[in-house]
């Protein structure tokens, strides 16, 4: 039996800080990775997306160089080297994790999968199917998600693409077929078209992202509109085929049935945490009836001195929730502190083109709560910079409290999306009010300038 005061099961984003956190606080620490260090943010989430986000811009950028007076006189896309580029980035990234790990004093990073016997022991097996038993006072749970693969006939006689193989093609897709109307499916639908794939959205409800606003919703089919992209709602799929070198995917349309002949299918139905190999019925940690483990509001599950953080507790799935477990764990443990997870405002961005950036509530759910709110909301047309730079597509949006002018939320669809709402986001957490906003001196001309006009539209 290999002793440790802390074992952490999973390098993702919480995982790594924490490890480096305790072992340089002298805790005898290990680390357990069974497949790469850094998690699904920077091998097969937001590192790779973004980077092949900012190929695509460029490239969408380039066919539109004329409406700003600019000839190009053609360009071409090498998909091989933008795939390429992506992994490169990936790889920077891992081994920069791997690195600060293993320059860590008290930390030892361990290859294997991780199995639970009790509260405190695991088994652990290394890539050469060799198992150890290890224990520790402390344990975390930091083993993420996976794609979903639905129970579709036909889907096992077809090669289709998650949001993790999608990043091992390096010839581009003629005919990209999505299912799903999620954020993973909207940002690889927008970036594929624009490398010159056409693409197909099947979305099962009756509008893409159907968490949000109807008028996001309704703006962002818009735009995929207007970029050729085929997006179907109310459409499940009935059958997969392989037909010659193409698939044939049966459909059904409200109560219509047809055929899509593609190249590719990219299933984007949502994700799982990965629980079901740890051995939790040796434990007294709880999951729910999607096998997301439970937890409290600081973390910890049922089994002493055990924690789970990540996507794999469930809630909202993003690497900076991720980081944010690991700082309240840290502190609560390290400093005998009491931060919790409860009322914490989780912001959101979808690196769509524009971005979709949100904090607190959408107007959907202000009038669930039946609180008397404001809707304070301009277009990115009357942005005086989205005008100079073209990019007028979208609006900027936010739920107010009606009495005391504070704000109870923001959507942003609109370029710098992500970097606007963030700037609400602070003020939210200040207290500052939207009528302190609407007063308030920015530096023109930015996009943030904006505030001031969204925020002037409300009645006095």
């Amino acid at each position: 039996m290999k002793e440790f005061e802390a074992i952490i099961i999973g390098a993702g984003q919480s995982g790594v800080p924490l490890a480096k956190k305790l072992a340089q606080a002298g805790w005898k620490t290990a680390i357990i990775e069974k497949r790469w260090v850094g998690g699904t943010c920077i091998n097969d989430g937001c590192t790779p997306t973004k980077t092949l986000v900012a190929s695509a811009r460029l490239a969408y950028q380039a066919s539109r160089a004329t409406d700003l007076g600019i000839e190009i006189s053609g360009y071409q896309v090498d998909f091989k080297q933008v795939m390429d580029r992506a992994a490169g980035v990936v790889q920077q990234f891992r081994s920069g994790g791997i690195a600060g790990l293993e320059k860590t004093e008290n930390l030892s990073l361990i290859y294997g999968e991780a199995r639970f016997t009790d509260n405190r022991s695991l088994t652990i097996e290394d890539p050469d199917g060799h198992t150890d038993q290890y224990q520790a006072k402390y344990i975390f749970i930091d083993t993420g998600a996976t794609p979903v693969i639905p129970d579709t006939p036909g889907l096992n006689e077809i090669e289709f693409l998650t949001s993790t193989s999608i990043l091992e093609l390096r010839d581009l897709p003629e005919h990209l077929l999505i299912v799903g109307g999620g954020y993973i499916a909207l940002e690889y639908g927008q970036m594929f078209r624009r490398f010159g794939s056409r693409v197909t959205i099947l979305e099962r409800s009756d509008r893409l992202m159907p968490k949000e606003d109807d008028d996001v919703c309704e703006a962002l089919t818009e735009i995929f509109d207007q970029e050729g992209i085929d997006v179907r709602i109310h459409t499940s799929v009935l059958q997969y085929e392989r037909s010659e070198n193409q698939i044939e995917v049966t459909v059904k349309s409200k109560e219509m049935e047809s055929k899509i002949r593609c190249s590719h299918v990219l299933l984007a139905t949502g994700r799982k945490p990965q629980t079901e190999f740890l051995g939790l019925e040796h434990t007294d940690i709880q999951c729910d009836e999607h096998g997301h483990i439970q937890v409290d509001e600081f973390l910890r599950t049922k089994a002493l001195n055990v924690y789970a953080m990540g996507d794999v507790k469930g809630g909202a799935a993003f690497t900076h929730v991720s980081y944010n477990d690991y700082v309240i764990v840290s502190k609560n443990i390290l400093e005998g502190g009491h931060q919790s997870t409860e009322g914490r405002m989780v912001p959101y961005c979808m690196f769509t083109d524009p971005q979709l950036g949100r904090i607190g509530l959408t107007e959907m759910e202000a009038k669930e709560k039946q609180i008397e709110f404001l809707v304070a909301k301009i277009p990115m047309a009357n942005v005086a910079r989205a005008i100079e730079s073209s990019e007028t597509r979208g609006f900027m949006k936010a739920i107010v409290d009606k009495q005391s002018r504070q704000i109870l939320g923001v959507t942003i669809l609109g370029e710098q999306g992500g970097e606007t709402m963030t700037i609400l986001q602070v003020a939210m957490n200040a207290g500052i009010s939207s009528t302190q906003l609407a007063d308030m001196m920015f530096a023109h001309p930015l996009y943030a300038e904006s505030i001031n006009n969204l925020f002037m539209s409300l009645p006095e």
